[in-house]
């Protein structure tokens, strides 16, 4: 996944999935799925916007968390040409950034390619019933490590969905 930019989302209906976890259960879309939504998040650990991303990721996070949309990130990257993705890697991500989804394991790209996946960071959002109503950007900071005072992109698309069950806010790639 190289690009740098994301297409608009062709699919509606989130593709289901079953992927082992970095705590070692495997995980269905059915049972990452919020009371509200999901957000289904494409990272990696050697991309160096999502590097720049983790804390804020987190946090985002933990406020979806509170809205009643959970989330689940998923690897996909080829871990012989990204060492630094490797399954050992992505557990020592998710415990020094503890996270509070699970991280996923993707090895065949199935998932991805399915979800029409192209870069990381790649943000999908749907609502309780796995309609996609969000493909956007976590927020406008780039590859910039300074999140403050920026408007959260991602928190603000969900928060509408839970609110009214539409994303009517400009989607950024």
């Amino acid at each position: 996944m190289v690009l740098k930019y994301t297409p608009k989302s062709e699919i509606i209906d989130a593709p289901d999935f079953n992927l082992l976890g970095v705590d070692g259960k495997h995980w269905s879309l059915d049972q990452v799925m919020g009371t509200h939504g999901l957000v289904v998040m494409f990272i990696c650990n050697h991309c160096p916007y999502v590097k720049s991303i983790q804390q804020q990721l987190v946090s985002d996070v933990r406020l979806l968390q509170k809205m009643g949309v959970n989330a689940a990130a998923i690897m996909s990257n080829d871990i012989t040409d990204y060492e630094e993705d490797s399954f050992e890697n992505m557990q020592s991500v998710a415990d020094k950034y503890q996270f509070s989804f699970p991280y996923l394991l993707d090895s065949t790209q199935h998932v991805a390619k399915a979800y029409g996946a192209v870069c990381t960071p790649d943000f999908f959002g749907m609502d309780h019933k796995g309609v996609i109503k969000y493909r956007g950007r976590l927020n406008e900071a780039g590859i910039n490590d300074a999140h403050e005072g920026l408007k959260k992109d991602l928190v603000a698309a969900m928060q509408e969905m839970v609110e009214t069950g539409e994303v009517k806010c400009e989607q950024h790639p």
